[in-house]
């Protein structure tokens, strides 16, 4: 029998996942639920030592004869800071030993608890990963516990390889013993060295699956971006660059019920986020496929939380070899039929659509009168209108996704020169409007303000509208426009507020010449933006 702490199970678990069969073990009360189960587990064999300076360096040792990863456990409060001298000797010599301290619960450290003081990262650099569990509440914990797990697996083999520490907290009571087997919870694997002969190996069983699915996430890289042109042997999804099956939000509202019919066995995740949050929800809900993340670091950066393997490699690289792989099989097309179908219905909802004054007419109308053009477009509104009427290549600050900055990021991409469209909301670009404060900025900098006097898309949210703090302090309403702040820069600027005066100026944006920046701001009606946006979900599912 097993201890009933989960996080504990979890840990022992994924210890014998990760190849380790041999444990050093401490005596003490707090980490008697982890010996326990490294005890019960007939896959790990124990040695007891009770100094647990010596107990670091005998992990060592075993670690080194063995030439496989070796675990040694200590107790709560002081008895970690005695595995330093031995996790830094590991670091130095990449030996693969596993820290593993229990801990107090968050809530008694610095509270005149006995054995207590603050464990997490208490090693520093001297390894190569600190993680410290949670105890895990729900399915979110579990799954996030279960992460850092194999966070601090995959490093310790990473590269060279070398230490890592993992900090276990345990809430009392401590000595119940009643679960009667270890829980299976999912190993990530590490395949190495970017797009070695073991790599290409594993990226060549994968091109063969019958429903693979690749998802290349957001990326400014030039060679990923150019890649994404190609004709695709599978179904790429993508949003940000004007290429691949793209819409995918609205692709995923059109399915509906019918999410299961593009369900893939295969996912392979490439890149950076996406915006969407129906698409999140679809990867996570891929019960059953096998998910494997690419990226040249080797992380876990998994937003399906289904990860199983992990290629280091570079995102264009890798994608590069599964098209030549995938194009050298004979797998059936009928899965990417089956979402280019679903793409060409929604494009073409999207083509028929034609919505009165709004911020979404202005957006579409300057896609359509710029097709090829790369935009730079801001966070919240004007992402998520670019990301449904464009498909265009887009850069947009998603690393973070915060407001600040977008214009400032336009501005500073313009000045190498080549015209650079901006699209920005109201608040990201009052907030960021020191970014027009500039004499090296010149005329092929053209930005279209969509401002609706507040931040719109508070209104989208179901339950928000109950608020009295609504409109007034969560969307930040406000009666500002541009005129002044292009004014004092220096900066060419229009205004329009009605649907007749849009298609001129739109070519007034992209057409004039000068020597300063554009701004077109367009003055439209929160109200009657919300209500274009849900007419036209309601026009992609009819």
């Amino acid at each position: 029998m097993y201890s009933s702490k989960e996080n504990v199970n979890i840990l022992t678990a994924l210890l014998v996942a990760h190849g380790v069969r041999h444990a050093v073990v401490c005596p003490g009360s707090r980490n008697a639920p982890i010996v326990h189960d490294m005890d019960a587990c007939p896959l790990i064999s124990c040695y007891p030592v009770t100094d647990e300076r010596s107990a670091g360096f005998y992990a060592l040792g075993l670690s080194l004869s063995l030439q496989q990863p070796v675990a040694v456990c200590v107790t709560s409060g002081s008895a970690l800071l005695n595995l330093a001298p031995a996790a830094s000797e590991a670091f130095y010599q990449h030996v693969l030993v596993v820290f593993v301290s229990a801990d107090r619960p968050a809530h008694q450290i610095d509270q005149l608890m006995g054995q207590t003081l603050p464990q997490p990262d208490a090693l520093g650099r001297m390894v190569r990963k600190a993680v410290s569990l949670p105890e895990p509440k729900d399915r979110a914990e579990r799954a996030y516990c279960i992460r850092l797990l194999n966070e601090a697996f995959v490093e310790m083999r990473r590269g060279e390889g070398g230490p890592v520490h993992i900090n276990v907290p345990v809430s009392e009571p401590l000595f119940s013993f009643d679960v009667p087997q270890l829980p299976d919870v999912p190993a990530i694997r590490l395949h190495r060295s970017g797009m070695s002969l073991e790599a290409n190996d594993f990226l060549h069983e994968l091109s063969g699956a019958e429903r693979l699915l690749v998802c290349v996430g957001y990326s400014a890289d030039a060679r990923l971006r150019t890649l994404m042109r190609e004709e695709m042997p599978f179904p790429v999804l993508s949003e940000v660059f004007g290429a691949g099956i793209a819409h995918i939000d609205e692709m995923l509202l059109r399915a509906g019920e019918e999410w299961n019919d593009y369900r893939p066995d295969t996912l392979i995740y490439i890149g950076g986020a996406f915006v969407s949050k129906r698409m999140k929800a679809f990867l996570q809900q891929a019960e059953g496929a096998r998910v494997v993340l690419v990226n040249a670091d080797g992380c876990v950066a998994d937003p399906t939380m289904r990860c199983s393997d992990i290629v280091e490699a570079p995102a264009a690289g890798a994608l590069d070899c599964l098209i030549e792989l995938a194009r050298q099989r004979s797998s059936s097309k009928s899965y990417l039929r089956k979402w280019q179908r679903l793409a060409a219905e929604v494009d073409a909802r999207i083509a028929s659509c034609s919505p009165v004054f709004s911020s979404f007419a202005a957006v579409k109308m300057l896609g359509e009168a710029a097709p090829d053009e790369v935009l730079h477009v801001a966070n919240s509104s004007s992402v998520r209108l670019a990301l449904s009427l464009h498909r265009t290549p887009l850069f947009v600050n998603r690393g973070v996704n915060g407001i600040e900055g977008s214009l400032s990021t336009a501005a500073g991409y313009s000045l190498a020169g080549g015209r650079t469209l901006c699209i920005v909301g109201d608040l990201s670009f009052f907030y960021d409007q020191n970014a027009l404060w500039n004499r090296n900025l010149h005329g092929n900098l053209r930005i279209l303000l969509l401002n609706n006097s507040g931040g719109s898309i508070f209104r989208m949210l179901p339950g928000l509208e109950q608020s009295p703090a609504c409109e007034a302090l969560v969307m930040a309403q406000h009666g500002t426009d541009a005129r002044g702040i292009c004014e004092q820069n220096g900066v060419n600027y229009r205004c329009v507020r009605c649907a007749e005066e849009l298609p001129e100026a739109i070519g007034w944006l992209l057409h004039a010449d000068g020597e300063r920046p554009f701004v077109l701001e367009v003055q439209t009606d929160a109200a009657v933006d919300e209500r274009v946006l849900r007419e036209f979900y309601n026009h992609i599912t009819r």
